[in-house]
């Protein structure tokens, strides 16, 4: 603000042009007014609403300048407990504080912190809701003994237990029900699958909470199915009146409330009533008779999904929805707009009911989410969260993996947009959704000066004409002057130039009338023209849409004021970035900015209201590759059941063998811990959503056979000798062959010689032998073959 203060043309406390204390305090936050009664007597451009700095170094002094701030104040702060059964049970504190008040000056915010922590070994009450439409026979079966199971599993989390039943099917009339007489006393008549049930009934309380968990297996015991004519149940009928008929339940108010609602099918909501003619809507409260049963199941239409919201956030009763897998998505879809509320997958006959319910039980216990209730509308909040890893979140009001004895908190901020009538005091409630525990903060606001405390009417300061209040003077009717010492109808034509702003400039801009030295603004159907020489006014700022300042701001002489959390000239710009918070807590998936509370992606390819969607960006396939561990194979980062579930919500598609011919795809490859590869690919359908489609099973090399690996290298090996063997056989051949044409052609040369030599004869032997001798002597010399 340092910026302004010499340039009255920005300073938007003087811009205003305020005439009392409380108009200069609704101008902005920053301004102050001085109530000292000799500060600016002179006529000049100096205003008693200014900023605080201004107003000392022009002359005020400190005491009379009238500034509040915003603040907070503790009422109770109780010490929040560790442990939640045995004999405190009853002083369990899981919030703190439990008590403040705020002390707002509008557009002035101030912050407190809140801090909650589940306690540990915290009471526990479980109502199960069961559908009792024939398809449901088998897991009647199956839940005949789940009480003493179900009591055993949940003592290892909570020594105070306590478990109730009931049940539902529909409302008892057409098009909903069979209502032919013959179907009155056994809707299964003439079936031949099953021919005997029970009439059919739209909700019945069977057993209230108790820690005799044998009694639950002797109500179910007793149990039969009845049967409705459409797939819809009414089992949203019954849900509300489990929630709202508190005492005949028997929920406490010191404990966590849990109810199981197992069905295999989808439920009738709002307005499905009037085919059978029911045309009033649920009134939301108790009609259990006599007998424990819904009397009003034909009277009024089923409950919507905004008032069984409410009843259960006002009750606080975690919904646990155990439905079938085909009708998963379906509820899945009804969490987001039923707080509080989870859903599992339940096998069909009911046999996983037991660690389904355990888990959504750490399910729901892993998470802390704040709820504000009787948020008066002229307040605005902002949350921001420090979970268990100390990061502050902005934005958020949740934190999830939440161990218990962990303690999260919230910084939370609060902004009054504008005065109530005096005397109004508002409060509010914040409450972490399904606790008990509580935080009520009361507001009282600072739109009043204390200067106002010591008005006097006909004040000899005002020449008895008038109200001296904060260092100013009211006039009477008819007088005029900052002193009151002017009396309407006077005209001073040489004070003409105190009305002027500038020499040249029009008297009083030409929308007033100059009396006593000072201007009258003309007025104005368009709204109020004010300031010392009527140059402002409030609807000559910049519109958005038609509407001045967005609906966001105050017009401030031209200029546009904004509330907190928007700005822009024309104020249309909020600040607010929970919008563009991505599932990973990042903003925008850390692929853009937030602008105007919307996410502009920044990322080539990046596309999504949060930016999460990037089948292009470079790491698309390192993030899938995470979901694709923990939703396939349960290996990875985010192999925690919640994590996983949270961080990944594509829809993965196995198939045994993997196309990679389609362009609009990303082909993703990378190496598991066993040395495997795994495939899978990246798109994104014109809808928006993401699609994985992976392999079944990495493909992994076969280690080959020890015996055929020694059987081929001693083959090899005597291959190799064979053809050695025979290239060694042609060679001495063919040197054979040439060594004996050689041997040829000498013996062919030497027979000529004998034959053609005059000198050479032949001896004669004496003896035969010796003429044998001789033969062979010739053939050895002539290198004959023995």
């Amino acid at each position: 603000m340092k910026c302004c203060f010499g340039l009255r043309s920005l300073n938007v406390c003087m811009s205003g042009s305020a005439t009392s204390c409380e108009e200069c305090l609704l101008i902005h936050p920053s301004c102050a007014w001085c109530a000292q009664e000799d500060f600016g007597q002179a006529r000049t451009l100096n205003s008693r609403c200014d900023f605080s700095q201004n107003l000392q170094k022009r002359g005020c002094d400190a005491p009379f300048i009238e500034n509040p701030r915003s603040g907070s104040s503790l009422l109770r702060s109780k010490p929040l407990s560790s442990k939640g059964s045995g004999v405190t049970q009853y002083d369990v504190i899981q919030i703190y504080p439990q008590k403040i008040s705020l002390s707002l000056r509008p557009g002035d915010q101030t912050s407190f912190e809140v801090q909650v922590r589940p306690v540990e070994d915290y009471p526990v009450d479980l109502y199960y809701l069961m559908d009792l439409s024939l398809s449901m026979k088998d897991d009647l079966d199956t839940i005949r003994n789940l009480g003493t199971k179900l009591a055993e599993e949940m003592r290892k989390l909570t020594s105070n237990f306590r478990l109730g039943f009931g049940s539902f099917v529909d409302k008892n009339i057409s098009p909903f029900s069979y209502t032919a007489p013959k179907y009155q006393d056994n809707p299964c008549n003439g079936y031949k699958l099953f021919p005997n049930c029970v009439p059919t009934f739209g909700f019945r309380h069977l057993l209230s909470l108790t820690d005799k968990v044998d009694r639950f297996n002797e109500e179910v015991q007793k149990q039969m199915v009845s049967r409705n004519r459409d797939a819809p149940e009414g089992g949203f009928d019954a849900i509300l009146q489990a929630a709202v008929c508190k005492e005949k339940i028997g929920w406490r108010k010191e404990a966590y409330h849990l109810l199981v609602f197992a069905t295999d099918d989808v439920p009738h909501l709002a307005l499905d009533g009037k085919l059978g003619g029911l045309v009033h809507p649920h009134d939301g409260q108790c009609h259990l008779n006599d007998k424990n049963e819904y009397s009003a199941a034909n009277k009024m239409d089923y409950p919507s999904l905004a008032l069984l919201g409410e009843k259960l956030a006002e009750n606080n009763i975690f919904l646990i929805f155990a439905v079938t897998k085909r009708h998963y998505v379906l509820y899945k879809n009804l969490t987001a707009l039923i707080p509080g509320t989870t859903v599992e997958i339940l096998d069909q006959d009911s046999k996983n009911i037991i660690q389904l319910i355990v888990n959504a039980y750490n399910n729901i216990r892993s998470k802390v989410e704040l709820s504000i209730w009787d948020h008066p509308e002229d307040l605005s909040l902002a949350f921001t969260a420090t979970c268990q890893d100390g990061q502050p979140l902005t934005g958020l009001r949740k934190c999830a993996d939440v161990k218990i004895g962990d303690t999260v908190s919230f910084n939370i901020t609060v902004d009054a947009r504008g005065c109530p009538p005096k005397g109004t005091r508002k409060s509010f409630t914040i409450r972490p959704v399904g606790f008990k525990d509580r935080l009520e903060v009361s507001v009282d606001y600072r739109c009043d000066c204390s200067c106002t405390y010591y008005t006097k009417t006909n004040s000899s300061r005002c020449n008895s004409a008038g109200t001296y209040s904060c260092g100013m003077c009211r006039c009477e009717p008819g007088y005029l002057g900052a002193r009151c010492e002017c009396e309407e109808g006077e005209v001073d034509h040489q004070h003409l130039s105190a009305c002027r702003e500038a020499e040249g400039k029009q008297v009083c801009s030409g929308r007033g009338e100059c009396s006593c030295n000072q201007c009258l603004c003309y007025e104005s159907e368009f709204g109020k023209i004010y300031g010392t020489f009527c140059e402002c006014d409030d609807f000559s700022c910049a519109r958005h849409k038609g509407i001045l300042c967005s609906g966001h701001g105050e017009c401030h002489c031209g200029e546009c004021k904004c509330h907190a959390g928007y700005i822009g000239d024309n104020c249309n710009c909020s600040t607010e970035t929970a919008s563009c918070v991505s599932d990973d807590g990042k903003i925008c998936s850390g692929r853009g900015s937030c602008v105007c509370g919307r996410c502009q992606c920044t990322e080539p390819g990046a596309f999504g209201d949060t930016c999460e969607k990037c089948p292009t960006c470079p790491d698309a396939c390192g993030t899938k590759r995470e979901c694709i561990e923990c939703r396939l194979f349960n290996t990875g980062r985010l192999a925690d059941n919640q994590t996983c579930q949270r961080m990944c919500k594509d829809e993965i598609i196995t198939v045994e063998t993997l196309k990679t011919d389609d362009s609009n795809t990303v082909q993703c490859v990378y190496k598991t811990e066993n040395d495997c590869v795994m495939k899978f690919t990246y798109s994104e359908h014109a809808n928006g959503q993401s699609v994985l489609t992976a392999l079944k099973e990495p493909e992994c090399a076969v280690a080959p056979n020890a015996m055929t690996v020694l059987l081929a290298v001693v083959g090899s090996i005597l291959l190799m000798g064979i053809v050695l063997l025979a290239l060694w056989k042609l060679v001495i051949t063919i040197h054979d062959r040439r060594e004996f044409a050689r041997f040829q052609s000498a013996r062919s040369r030497a027979r000529y010689e004998m034959a053609s030599n005059p000198v050479y004869k032949q001896s004669i032997p004496s003896h035969p032998m010796e003429t044998v001798f001789h033969m062979h002597s010739i053939k050895s010399c002539n290198g004959g073959v023995h």
